[in-house]
């Protein structure tokens, strides 16, 4: 995998390629937003067993978004594509209140993986349209994100079917990795 990655962040055309994870729990909205993203269309998914990768160009950035499966069984094997990632999306169902706890311990242990000392992180709170939501301020709490002192961070509140919030999320990442984080 290495010599297909070790063209990440070459200057192609004056555009920067990014390599980004997209992570989070089982059922968070993660094909739905990489599939968003990429067609403008909400696609029907299936459980991602496994991962899919698309490239998405968004403000002069090419990202080659990795979306990896987010079931119990498949969790372990997210650090297999750590190395090389410049930014994470973290995607959490805003609605689903009784998985928030183990949304944050695997978030919690994503950040202190050696290999994505660097990366930006993106949370996306997803399902906003759903009723009983938490919104991004509750989110923020229940993921304990004031512990992030480290590295670079955002939350947006998003709704992958209604399409918002997403592109302000990824103006941020492209902006704050224009300027040289993560």
């Amino acid at each position: 995998m290495g010599l297909l990655f070790s063209r990440m962040f070459s200057s192609v055309f004056g555009n920067k390629e990014a390599r980004i994870l997209v992570l989070g729990l089982d059922n968070a909205g993660k094909t739905t937003i990489l599939y968003r993203l990429q067609m403008g269309e909400v696609v029907s998914t299936i459980p991602t067993i496994g991962f899919n990768v698309e490239t998405v160009q968004y403000n002069n950035i090419k990202f080659q978004v990795w979306d990896l499966g987010g079931q119990t069984s498949i969790r372990p094997y997210w650090r297999c594509y750590f190395p090389n990632t410049q930014a994470i999306i973290y995607v959490v169902d805003s609605s689903d209140t009784d998985r928030l706890v183990i949304a944050k311990e695997e978030f919690h242990a994503i950040l202190e993986e050696e290999e994505l000392r660097g990366a930006v992180v993106l949370i996306f709170a997803n399902k906003q349209d759903l009723p009983g939501a938490l919104d991004d301020a509750a989110i923020t709490e229940a993921l304990e994100l004031h512990k992030i002192k480290n590295r670079q961070w955002s939350i947006f509140k998003t709704s992958a079917i209604k399409g918002e919030g997403l592109f302000e999320g990824l103006d941020w990442l492209s902006n704050t990795l224009k300027s040289g984080g993560g």
